[in-house]
């Protein structure tokens, strides 16, 4: 079986993809910068062009990474971006799930500690905003309550944590 095949099949207990070092270099390399060439970052990971491209393909079909432009949504439109801590009745997933689907909704994680969920939504103006939460989020079943954190000023937002 060739290398870019013994990654493509390679998962770990839980379904999850496992990615080998090889892997990991490549993101690694679109982290730092998502243009980069496929065929400079196969000379710094020891990979044709050719395999560096099937491995990213892979990696963007398993759901491991997402190639997009990062913007700060304060500056392209959108005047209002908040964080809401929803707390929830009963089985979290079909709140997460519906959470989703809403365009504005860019994050959702389900957390411990004082929320149920923490989710990230971008609105165009506190219009938006308002109807966001009271119409669309405190209305779905089992929504307990919520907690806005409206942002101010974004300081930072990165995403080149790197690879472990």
């Amino acid at each position: 079986m060739n290398d870019v095949a013994a990654s493509r099949n390679s998962h770990d207990r839980t379904g999850t993809p496992t990615i080998d070092s090889v892997s990991l270099a490549i993101i690694e390399q679109l982290q730092e910068d998502g243009r980069r060439p496929y065929a400079a970052i196969g000379k710094a990971v020891g990979l044709s062009e050719a395999a560096v491209r099937q491995r990213v393909q892979k990696l963007l079909d398993q759901g491991v990474m997402q190639i997009v432009a990062v913007t700060d949504p304060l500056t392209v439109g959108f005047r209002r971006q908040a964080m809401v801590g929803i707390n929830v009745e009963g089985d979290l997933d079909p709140v997460a799930d519906a959470l989703t689907t809403m365009e504005e909704v860019e994050y959702v994680v389900m957390t411990a500690g004082s929320f149920d969920l923490l989710i990230e939504i971008v609105c165009e103006d506190d219009d938006h905003l308002l109807e966001m939460i009271n119409k669309r989020i405190r209305t779905l079943p089992g929504v307990r309550t919520t907690e806005s954190f409206v942002y101010l000023k974004l300081r930072k937002q990165t995403y080149t944590w790197g690879t472990r």
